[in-house]
């Protein structure tokens, strides 16, 4: 069965974060679904582009995910963290021992903030701090079921490292082969 990865967004959200992990999930066949924290499915990112998302997040809370998957930005990363509903779905997530994923500002402002880096290996954009993670100079950090990543410029990296954690590592080579994305 293929997996299932919810991408929450919100008004500020990063652009290239965000489509990014949402095309590279879908080329491995992931069951993407993209949802807005806010009262409307319309979002305006960080760049002030207008992305339609494919649900709200209430409409989200009684599945079950294989993966979440955060974005960046600003005040993007503060809008996901301000969500309840994300909370309640992250907090189950962490609890279930399933994956959760962040990048840019999402793994400082949102899962350092509640607690669900404590004791764990992490990384964000260099501005942004943790008060649990113990940060790592990576471009992508996989600690068990966390990843987390620094930027726009490693959202690909990142991406493909969630495939490769959901999808396998065959199927992974050739969606970067297929992009001509040389893997790490």
């Amino acid at each position: 069965m293929n997996p299932f990865v919810l991408v929450p967004v919100a008004d500020g959200s990063e652009e290239i974060e965000t489509v990014t992990v949402v095309d590279v999930l879908r080329r491995a066949e992931c069951n993407v679904v993209l949802a807005s924290v806010s009262a409307s499915k319309t979002v305006t990112m960080s760049r002030k582009t207008v992305l339609v998302a494919d649900s709200l997040i209430k409409d989200c809370l009684d599945k079950e995910w294989d993966c979440i998957v955060l974005p960046g930005g600003m005040p993007g990363a503060e809008n996901l963290k301000n969500s309840l509903e994300l909370k309640k779905l992250l907090t189950r997530q962490v609890e279930q021992k399933k994956f959760f994923a962040a990048i840019c500002a999402a793994p400082a402002v949102v899962l350092d903030y509640y607690g669900f880096l404590k004791n764990r290996k992490a990384t964000c954009y260099p501005s942004f701090s943790f008060k649990d993670a113990n940060r790592v100079d990576e471009n992508v950090v996989v600690d068990e079921n966390c990843i987390t990543s620094k930027s726009p410029a490693t959202a690909m990296e990142f991406a493909l490292t969630i495939s490769k954690l959901l999808t396998g590592e065959e199927k992974t080579k050739k969606i970067a082969q297929a992009m001509l994305f040389n893997l790490p």
